[in-house]
């Protein structure tokens, strides 16, 4: 390893312990060279959500006033960092260092930015399809993304889609979770099509006399998480068992997330739903056994039901 990728590994190591202590304790698990390129990669996803939304690691989230001319900067890092060139910012650095070490494709990075651009113009779902197109855009390209980082073949399509249904359930627990947070930055992600069939009036869905209503929404999409979660682990079965141990690990801390979300009803928003590290210890106990026994699950085609990634990069 040279100095210079030794110092964005580490830059990217800090960044990953102060930004998502899950994706940290599942990282520990893959192997020595696919948990640096995971820190490379989660460093860069970082910065950019950082950039975009004024916040520090994810932390203390608040309205930009020029979103939009932030997202052209990160479209320019990035298209520089995937071009080669030196950046001067490690995170958008070590994008380029695990894009050249993996044949990454690049239409997964523009997509993962098309969801920076939709944040950035204020933009909502009207539809469920609208919601699983942000969902992808923001969470199951970083999915395809990881799994071509954990040595899938960009070529594997069938096995993206399962990695992309991962990213899917996580986003989608984030949303159940995150509804009262996104409210306060005049955000909703609860398609518009959802609250008029729930008869909740536009932006009012936080509001006490609505919040058995929004309940039901929640665990909504706890539920699709919960589909694209069992579908993500049948594509368990192609990769590492190392790389299968940190995915599945992955898979039941960010899982109970939204089965915690469900459960809570409508106390699910008066405290920030998290898990704990005895609950992701035990999660990575119980993923190792999974791992080892993936072989063995049903090697079932993907329900034709679940929304699907676009095969381009589109922003529609």
């Amino acid at each position: 390893m040279t100095d210079a990728r030794a110092a964005l590994v580490a830059t990217a190591r800090e960044s990953i312990a102060r930004g998502s202590k899950s994706f940290a304790a599942a990282s520990q698990l893959f192997a020595p060279e696919i948990r640096e390129r995971a820190w490379l990669l989660y460093a860069w996803c970082r910065r950019c959500d950082d950039l975009v939304d004024g916040q520090d690691h994810g932390h203390d989230r608040r309205a930009v006033a020029d979103a939009p001319a932030r997202v052209a900067e990160v479209r320019r890092l990035s298209a520089a960092a995937l071009a080669g060139e030196p950046t001067r910012d490690p995170a958008f650095d070590a994008l380029g260092v695990v894009a050249r070490e993996t044949r990454l494709p690049h239409r997964f990075v523009t997509d993962l930015i098309d969801g920076f651009q939709l944040d950035a113009d204020d933009w909502h779902p009207r539809s469920e399809a609208d919601l699983y197109r942000y969902c992808y855009h923001v969470a199951g390209a970083v999915g395809c993304m990881m799994a071509v980082v954990m040595g899938v073949p960009p070529e594997d399509e069938a096995t993206l889609d399962r990695a992309c249904d991962l990213g899917l359930a996580f986003q989608l627990a984030n949303i159940a979770r995150d509804i009262e947070e996104d409210d306060r930055v005049a955000r909703c992600y609860l398609p518009d099509e959802w609250l008029a069939e729930m008869d909740v009036p536009p932006g009012q869905h936080m509001k006490p006399p609505f919040r058995d209503r929004l309940v039901v929404l929640a665990r909504r999409l706890a539920t699709r998480a919960e589909l694209h979660e069992a579908s993500a682990r049948v594509g368990t079965k192609a990769l590492s068992y190392r790389s299968a141990w940190a995915v599945l690990a992955a898979a039941g801390i960010y899982g109970d997330i939204a089965r915690r979300v469900a459960a809570r009803g409508a106390h699910a928003w008066d405290h920030r739903v998290t898990t704990s590290k005895r609950e992701k210890l035990e999660w990575i106990a119980r993923a190792a056994w999974q791992a080892a026994r993936r072989q063995r699950i049903a090697d079932t085609p993907r329900d034709p039901r679940l929304w699907t990634r676009p095969r381009s990069s589109l922003l529609t």
